[in-house]
């Protein structure tokens, strides 16, 4: 176990370090809103993409991009500045949280046919990490709302709820600060923001919009903003609807949100974690997203069992975020990373274990990663 006694971060540091403290973006320009479809050659239409195709969010500009996860990346439309997370719904439709609004994509026709822009005022349009605008996003179970973590630079967060039939916001409800991931309970009554650089997830009930903070801080709250060990991404499990929060590739918070209550598993990559998926057999991915740390080890992705036996595979270089294939062979994990060091690509893992990992040029910047 690594020494994580020394929490707060000397100024300095705090400066150039990405998850640490809280600063103002880089100004971008700031389009307005609009519902005008965009595709990369709007005089024709493209062939439907074909299942299995990924599809990421280029937090380096302002597109998506559609992957062939053998040959690379194919095609890309816009969607506003510097998109961060994204979810895709049964139906194609992709809802992309960007600087400006959610962008709304057909995925099946690669055509952008809406950005709804938020209720809640985030400032000038930037880009880069601590921009304002939306974070984390998940769908609904029944695909009827979309909920967006909204990061308020200096302030805390909002969860704005979109009607994804009438493309409107519809509700907003206050959560912690920089929403990096939000998730679903299984049964849609309550979305789950996991609040940065507050240390918390906040739960917020769909139909009533009341809320509940949850600290999750196993190695406690000591430095505030200048601290690293602050919770990224989670997991809702379905068995149990419980959180699963990893923390520096030694801890795995659980979280309960019946009862806030958080126990702690140990973990073995020994290396700073961001983002994290569930295989269909129960199995956890998690991004080591590479030193932060003087003692941190490499970039890697953690293959956790349903047990808790971990099998670490070396990854070369920063990633952030994973996605996985829809018969859980096979991990696609983003190199855009929210800090410098970012690459433009993704890393193909087998997670059999039978062939190494291949690196696939793709994106700009890629953050947010589904597979549709």
């Amino acid at each position: 176990m690594k020494a994580r006694h020394a929490v707060v971060a000397l100024a300095a540091v705090a400066v150039l370090a990405g998850c640490a403290a809280d600063r103002p973006g880089t100004a971008a320009p700031s389009p307005q809103p609009t519902t005008t479809a965009t595709t990369t050659n709007p005089t024709t239409t493209p062939p439907a993409t074909k299942d299995g195709t990924l599809l990421v969010a280029d937090f380096g500009g302002d597109t998506v991009t559609f992957v062939d996860p053998e040959r690379g990346a194919f095609d890309r439309v816009e969607v506003g500045t510097a998109p961060y997370g994204l979810a895709v719904g049964a139906d194609g439709r992709a809802w992309v949280a960007t600087a400006e609004g959610v962008a709304v994509v057909d995925t099946k026709t690669r055509t952008r046919t809406a950005r709804i822009p938020y209720r809640t005022a985030t400032g000038p349009v930037t880009s880069g990490e601590y921009r304002g605008g939306g974070m984390g996003i998940a769908l609904a179970p029944d695909g009827r709302h979309v909920y967006v973590g909204v990061n308020v630079p200096g302030a805390k967060g909002v969860l704005e709820v979109i009607d994804t039939g009438t493309r409107e916001v519809t509700g907003t409800a206050p959560v912690g600060r920089r929403p990096f991931d939000v998730d679903v309970s299984p049964d849609g009554g309550e979305a789950y923001a996991t609040g940065h650089d507050s240390f918390d997830v906040t739960a917020v009930r769909t139909d009533t919009l009341r809320t509940r903070r949850m600290e999750v801080a196993p190695y406690g709250t000591e430095g505030g903003l200048g601290s690293w060990l602050k919770p990224h991404y989670a997991a809702v499990r379905p068995g149990d609807g419980k959180l699963l929060l990893p923390f520096e590739g030694e801890r795995l918070a659980v979280l309960d949100p019946r009862t806030g209550k958080v126990a702690v598993e140990r973990m073995t990559a020994d290396t700073h974690q961001h983002g994290v998926a569930l295989t269909p057999d129960g199995t956890l991915l998690v991004v080591g997203t590479g030193p932060i740390a003087s003692d941190d080890e490499d970039a890697s992705l953690t293959v956790r069992a349903p047990d808790g036996t971990e099998r670490v595979v070396p990854l070369k270089g920063p990633h952030e975020d994973v996605a996985v294939s829809a018969d859980g062979r096979t991990a696609y994990v983003t190199g855009g990373f929210t800090r410098d060091g970012y690459w433009n690509g993704l890393t193909v893992v087998d997670l059999a274990g039978d062939t190494p990992p291949v690196r696939l040029a793709a994106g700009d910047r890629p953050l947010g990663i589904a597979v549709l």
